[in-house]
């Protein structure tokens, strides 16, 4: 993995308690759809990659699966433990996936949501195939920011605020502007370049949420780019980022999310 790559991919366990208190988790309707499409049995046996404070276990846990998450945050494992007080079938590991100790055809599902592009996929793949029973399934799953009528222009005003305040976290395609829905690119092939699995079926979610400004600064600092920047770069960034909610967008935006499901089939 690259050395970029590890550190941010690191960065979300110093905000742990606030990941868990602001970001946004996943349509009810997605976990039914993850059961019904990979066939998986009455308590049967998920793993579960990059758990995060446990967002997607805890509505898998309800259901009554047996879960093994594997985490490679402390804080975040502790987060996603005590919201999986309740359910003692779910247990969580800590530490890097790739050098988790795997169990060979231990499980009939494998889970991870908005994690696995994370992970090396030439290690990945390989390891969570290696898990699964001949008969397991793979469901991959994110949020994915796409544009809404909804937000009034917010997103292209926001983004000279961040060409002007902190141009070293601005990415090439944030000036063409934020996908609609049916722009996002498909994860699919990559998933079935593996040469391990063949994706099953799609499913994708169209949601909004409102904030405001205090909100929304909070759900920004649990992102691995904003919270790489310098204490001062971040004021600085937020700073701009509040004035213009309060006092262009009568203090409050809306953000477009899509939801998107990848459910495959070990080949």
């Amino acid at each position: 993995m690259a050395g970029e790559r590890a550190k941010l991919r690191a960065i979300f366990d110093g905000a742990a308690l606030l990941y868990d208190e602001v970001r946004p988790g996943y349509p009810e309707e997605l976990f039914d759809d993850v059961v019904s499409l990979s066939g998986i049995p009455s308590g049967g046996r998920i793993l579960e990659i990059g758990c995060g404070t446990g967002q997607a276990t805890v509505p898998f846990a309800r259901r009554g699966y047996r879960i093994l998450c594997v985490e490679l945050g402390e804080n975040l494992a502790a987060v996603a433990r005590r919201n999986l007080e309740a359910y003692p079938r779910a247990e969580v590991h800590v530490g890097p996936f790739e050098e988790w100790r795997q169990q060979e055809a231990a499980f009939d599902l494998a889970v991870s949501a908005t994690a696995f592009h994370w992970l090396d996929p030439e290690v990945a793949y390989a390891k969570v195939a290696g898990a699964l029973c001949p008969t397991g399934s793979l469901a991959l799953f994110w949020n994915v920011h796409v544009h809404t009528d909804a937000d009034g222009g917010f997103f292209e005003e926001v983004q000279r605020i961040y060409d002007r305040e902190t141009p070293e976290i601005v990415r090439p395609e944030d000036s063409r502007g934020l996908p609609r829905p049916d722009q996002v690119p498909s994860r699919t092939p990559e998933i079935e370049n593996s040469g391990l699995f063949e994706v099953e079926a799609t499913r994708h979610y169209r949601w909004d949420e409102t904030y405001d400004a205090a909100g929304y600064l909070r759900v920004l600092n649990t992102y691995s780019g904003h919270r790489s920047l310098s204490n001062h770069a971040r004021e600085r960034l937020f700073h701009g980022i509040a004035d213009l909610i309060d006092q262009q967008f009568g203090g409050s935006i809306t953000k477009g999310y899509l939801t998107t499901l990848y459910v495959a089939e070990r080949t």
